[in-house]
């Protein structure tokens, strides 16, 4: 039997995948490192493994005692697998951009998950960093990791990334792109890779709003290139001693939204759903097409999972808030974002009193007439205030069949906004459509105003 004696043991020997749609303009052949083959979906299995080992190693940590991290969501779920299966405690701080898929997940595993600000200085008693580093002191046989400055990161990737990568390319890799954060995976696969071919050429993906790409090429801090972004993994505001810049022959900085959209693409278009730093791995590669031949072999390690994203950028409304995408708005969008509000109608047969007291209590302007399941009738303020002002003191009390218009137009629970600007108009206020589920539901004037 081919057997692992724990799950700590998978960590690693992942695939090394073609991508053929998303370059089909670029002229070399660009292979992905699938890092969500490892246990807990990431590349960060890989050090925060190699990170408790030399802890144990150092003494740094005893049988019983406490992991604590300042980890983005990956970094916590490798330690948190290693807790799991060697016994130890966990306490993570995250800050407040991370996705809630990734705390809910290092929750799920068994860890404390502390939230702290984003838009504070690294050193601010605040920051995730600071927190982590104060309960590291509070706590009794506990030990902070600290992935940006623990060297163990990067000795990971020397060992095994740098290593797997040589030997599946067959050492023809001549290009290594890869998103940097912490700076283990790019600084210990790339001090690899220049061992056995000072040729290989790394290029680290930025994002705006990090100090990276200005340090490197200028060697000055400067504040003045740290704000908000909204990348998850990659970049910095502070400069981690992991990150060699030696290695790194070259930045380039990717937008948030480019970022996004690339790894939609990767899910779309390859199949692979992929994190938000693939993404952006992607689309700086894309932009750096001018530099690359025919000949040229590039490897592009792809972090994360994107299930751990699925509440924003594969989340067509996030998106659209964020002016990411501008895709056509359909009914079914228009339906979601009613939050889930009951349908609302009234029976054919039953008096007309009844309807209007339903608009007042729901302060709606129109009705469906429903007989028995089917729409059979409309009704609206306007018609309802014309049967009332002709009113010989028995309208109130007429079945509603007998004063109802026809009934609102029915579309299609996909059909673009657009086409409604034609249909619902002052004599005719509202349109119904059915969900995947038979369930009917009003699209109005107001939703539409509300949505446009």
């Amino acid at each position: 039997m081919k057997v692992y004696q724990n799950i700590l043991e998978t960590i690693g020997d992942t695939p090394l995948v073609r991508l053929n749609k998303v370059v089909r303009d670029l002229p070399c052949t660009v292979y992905g490192k699938i890092e969500t083959f490892n246990p807990g979906h990431s590349i960060k299995d890989r050090m925060a493994l190699k990170m408790v080992e030399v802890a144990e190693k150092e003494g740094r940590i005893l049988p019983g005692g406490t992991l604590i991290e300042c980890t983005s969501g990956n970094t916590g779920m490798g330690l948190a697998l290693a807790a799991a299966v060697k016994g130890y405690k966990c306490i993570f701080t995250t800050s407040d951009k991370q996705s809630k898929e990734k705390i809910d997940t290092l929750k799920a595993v068994g860890a404390e998950v502390i939230v702290c600000p984003t838009n504070v200085e690294p050193d601010d008693p605040r920051s995730y960093y600071s927190v982590a580093e104060k309960l590291s002191k509070e706590i009794p046989n506990s030990y902070w990791f600290n992935q940006y400055d623990n060297l163990a990161n990067s000795a990971a990737h020397y060992e095994s990334t740098g290593p797997e990568i040589w030997t599946q390319t067959e050492g023809k890799i001549t290009h290594l792109v890869v998103g940097v954060g912490t700076g283990g995976t790019v600084s210990g696969t790339s001090k690899y890779l220049k061992e056995q071919n000072p040729n290989v050429k790394i290029w680290g993906i930025d994002t705006y709003g990090s100090v990276f790409k200005k340090y490197h090429e200028t060697g000055q801090f400067d504040e003045s290139e740290i704000y908000p972004y909204i990348t998850e993994g990659i970049g910095e505001d502070i400069l981690p001693k992991n990150v060699d810049f030696s290695l790194i022959d070259h930045f380039e900085k990717v937008s948030d939204k480019d970022g996004a959209l690339a790894a939609r693409r990767l899910a779309r278009e390859e199949g692979i759903l992929l994190g938000y730093s693939a993404g952006s791995a992607l689309a700086g590669l894309i932009q750096m097409k001018e530099k690359l031949n025919e000949q040229d072999v590039v490897v592009i390690i792809f972090h994360d999972h994107g299930s751990r994203y699925v509440g924003k950028i594969y989340n067509d409304d996030w998106m659209r808030e964020r002016g990411f995408i501008h895709s056509e708005l359909r009914v079914s969008d228009l339906v979601r974002r009613k939050q889930g509000r009951s349908f609302i109608s009234v029976g054919s047969q039953e008096p007309v009193r009844r309807a209007i007291d339903l608009m007042r209590q729901d302060d709606i302007s129109q009705l469906p007439v429903l007989d028995g399941e089917a729409i059979v009738g409309s009704l609206t303020e306007s018609g309802l205030i014309s049967c009332l002002m002709d009113d010989d003191h028995t309208t109130k009390d007429k079945a509603v069949g007998e004063i109802m218009a026809a009934p609102f137009p029915e579309v299609d629970f996909e059909t673009p906004c657009a086409r409604l600007g034609s249909m619902i108009t002052k004599k005719t206020p509202a349109v119904v459509t059915t969900d995947a589920q038979g369930e009917w539901h009003v699209i109005t004037q107001y939703d539409l105003l509300q949505n446009l």
